[in-house]
């Protein structure tokens, strides 16, 4: 249902999975703000259409193809949280699909510098582009500013790139596609073990993806942190809800001897309430290190988001289960792919025979 039906009030009181519901367009994405979105049809569908868009992308008449899809469209990249990885990922994917870019990276070179409010500033962007890809250090923002894009007199796509502390969707979704290709030959991700290990509480990325593993069967999740940085009460609601066997400790070593995945994070110092809280956390037990890779099973794939600081020793970026540089670059294709649907060109990228 549009989510121009519904008034802000009502709308934000609403729980994650019913607020989904409005994001969507005809039965097509359009929004995207949150991982409740996908289910597991649709995370199996984008992760074969950035496959075959990687597979296009090859050649030069494909990439010549997949940049005049979209090529008279205008996607506004505002980012004003830092990025590095997530903005140059969403260029790229803009870029292989032929769409042309704006930035705003810093709010003291917009008219917010003089007052203007985030709900103009959006409208602004929405009479110049197409499509507004949005990375915010306020949590709710990316929600409220979709609201304001429906009810505006040009509706467009809003895609949450990072939302405060609360999701960031998009990297859920590469994670799981890196997943889904590790996994292709092992009979995917059902029934696998994934262990996170780091700051969970604060790490926006774990719970989103957390909500998307609840689509697989069989999974058990361990989260691995020091207590004041352990998986929040509500994360586990939801996986408890679904079915989804979890628990929680402070053994890395021990479960990292199980696992088919481990997902490390750094320590996000950045939401420390007061400077230099996180330092006083002893996370030296948390740290993967050259010696660990005799423990962990010649199949099972380290996953990072990305930046990393002491959590993964630089040597074993050489080792074949490091996935996490394979990881970065399948967020470009994963993203082309989101884009492509939003737009409805999925259908010629999985028709193209060149």
């Amino acid at each position: 249902m549009p989510l121009n039906r519904i008034g802000w009030e009502e709308f934000r009181r609403l729980d994650a999975k019913a607020k989904a519901a409005y994001f969507a367009e005809d039965g097509r994405l359009f929004h995207v703000l949150l991982a409740q979105q996908f289910d597991r049809a649709r995370l199996e569908d984008l992760g074969a259409l950035a496959t075959r868009i990687r597979f296009i992308a090859k050649s030069d008449e494909g990439r010549r193809f997949l940049k005049g899809l979209l090529d008279a469209r205008r996607a506004m990249l505002y980012f004003t949280q830092p990025s590095t990885r997530t903005f140059l990922s969403f260029c790229a994917a803009c870029q292989i699909l032929g769409l042309t870019i704006g930035e705003v990276r810093d709010p003291a070179t917009s008219s917010e510098y003089k007052g203007e409010s985030p709900e103009d500033s959006v409208r602004t962007f929405s009479s110049y582009f197409d499509l507004i890809v949005m990375r915010s250090q306020i949590a709710g923002l990316a929600e409220r500013m979709a609201w304001v894009l429906s009810n505006a007199g040009r509706p467009i796509p809003l895609i949450n790139a990072g939302s405060g502390r609360d999701q960031h969707p998009t990297q859920a979704l590469l994670d799981v596609y890196t997943l889904q290709r590790s996994f292709e030959n092992l009979g995917g991700i059902d029934g696998k073990c994934i262990v996170f290990v780091g700051d969970l509480l604060r790490g926006r990325t774990v719970r989103s993806l957390a909500v998307l593993l609840t689509n697989y069967g069989g999974l058990r999740l361990r989260f691995v942190a020091p207590e004041p940085l352990q998986i929040s009460p509500d994360v586990c609601e939801t996986l408890a809800s679904r079915g989804v066997a979890f628990e929680t400790g402070g053994d890395m070593e021990s479960a990292i001897r199980d696992a088919d995945a481990i997902y490390m994070t750094r320590i996000q110092d950045e939401w420390d309430a007061r400077e230099g809280d996180s330092a006083r956390i002893d996370i030296s037990r948390y740290c993967l290190e050259h010696r660990h890779l005799q423990m962990i099973k010649p199949t099972a794939v380290i996953m990072h988001p990305l930046p990393r600081r002491k959590e993964i020793a630089v040597e074993i970026d050489g080792d074949p289960r490091a996935v996490y540089w394979r990881q970065m670059r399948n967020g470009m294709w994963i993203r082309a792919a989101l884009i492509a649907a939003i737009f409805g060109r999925d259908g010629d990228i999985r028709g193209y025979d060149g």
